[in-house]
């Protein structure tokens, strides 16, 4: 098993918080994580996934009121929304008999409807984090290459070939669309839902034209938006906003939208190893992504996170707000010999960025000029990590 970054901060969020949320797509490693967690201290695990777990909450309170010095680990939280209410007082309780913290590790795969279930019910007594597919500092640098190819979900990377690989995130692909999804409520038909994820895929890391996919799908906008709404919502994809703020220019509003691991993008597409990648259009587009999550990931919490574009064409791959308000500008490279172009320093003329990069493929951090340096995605991730 390769360590988790996130491991440091889940105990230090139960440290200082009654309950705390894991929020990740499935199979991305949260109950192995949530596990571990319960191997530092007296702890009960239930999968909500599990009738006979269920069933144990028949009477929530006298359940928790007999664990009541562990830390009680809900799994697939989402299932069982109605619990939510019966928490607060638990937590409340506990908080009187002497455990202000450490009380609750909730897993969840759908974002929206648990912060939105948990934000009513638990404000104030909750903290959130998230756990995405392993990223370029998890792995070892020459196993980047790998890990963009097929992506971060643990029993994808860690397969023992490209093509024991390409079939578990098929199997996975096929698993969400036609038993996971329809879970959560929804009553789109798979193939459907997979023609649009694989549209996606096709226009990774571009701006969102709505229109074109739904002509492509023969649909209207919203039926569009409520299928991305619900893509976003399982981690899945990921809507990067545009820069919004006033600097003197007419901006592009609509957001850039991919699929948030590369693997999963590439089996989509039938990419199947690195050779065929590297001869495929999207390639530079998956390679972008890839390389987004990874910085987003790396930032410390409270930065945000947009693309700069104008109406005339100048860009800038990535803008990070750090929390104290400084900006990194980030451009990304497939090249192993990048170079600055005119629009990034028009770009940066208008943002004013603290620090300006150049991600490319490589190790070695050189200047391309008195102001950007070219630099590794490792080694750009290590800079973000620095900043906390």
């Amino acid at each position: 098993m390769l360590p988790r970054r996130l491991s440091a901060h889940i105990n230090h969020s139960l440290g200082h918080s009654p309950a705390v949320v894991l929020l990740g797509p499935r199979q991305v490693g949260k109950t192995t994580l949530a596990l571990e967690v319960a191997e530092t201290r007296a702890s009960v695990y239930l999968d909500l996934e599990d009738e006979a777990d269920r069933v144990k909450l028949s009477d929530p309170v006298r359940y928790f009121a007999d664990h009541e010095h562990e830390l009680v680990i809900l799994d697939e939280v989402q299932r069982v929304p109605e619990l939510f209410q019966r928490l607060r007082g638990v937590i409340d309780r506990r908080r009187r008999h002497g455990e202000p913290n450490g009380q609750f590790l909730l897993l969840g795969s759908a974002a929206m409807d648990l912060l939105r279930q948990s934000g009513e019910s638990l404000a104030g007594r909750i903290s959130y984090l998230e756990l995405g597919p392993f990223d370029a500092l998890e792995v070892a640098p020459d196993a980047l290459e790998t890990l963009w190819v097929r992506g971060g979900f643990p029993r994808s990377f860690l397969a023992d070939s490209d093509d024991l690989s390409m079939k578990w995130r098929r199997d996975f692909i096929r698993t969400y669309l036609e038993r996971d999804i329809p879970q959560f409520g929804s009553r789109i038909p798979a193939e459907t839902l997979r023609r649009f994820w694989t549209m996606l895929a096709h226009n990774q890391s571009q701006m969102l034209n709505a229109a074109n996919l739904a002509r492509g799908l023969g649909v209207d906008g919203k039926t569009v938006a409520s299928y991305l709404d619900l893509l976003v919502d399982l981690l899945l994809v990921r809507r990067l906003p545009s820069w919004h703020r006033n600097v003197g220019k007419r901006l592009v509003k609509s957001p850039k939208v991919y699929v948030r691991d590369s693997g999963i993008a590439h089996a989509l597409l039938g990419i199947r190893d690195k050779e065929a990648l590297l001869g495929h259009p999207v390639a530079g587009q998956t390679w972008e992504s890839f390389v987004t999550e990874t910085l987003i990931a790396a930032a410390p919490d409270g930065t945000e996170a947009h693309y700069y574009r104008t109406a005339t064409g100048v860009e800038v791959d990535l803008v990070l707000t750090l929390p104290d308000g400084t900006l990194w500008a980030v451009e990304i490279k497939r090249s192993s010999a990048p170079r600055v172009e005119r629009g990034f320093h028009i770009a940066c003329e208008d943002l004013k960025p603290t620090k300006r990069f150049v991600v490319y493929p490589g190790n070695e951090r050189f200047p391309l000029n008195a102001e950007t340096d070219a630099i590794g995605l490792s080694d750009l991730g290590r800079a973000l990590q620095a900043t906390k």
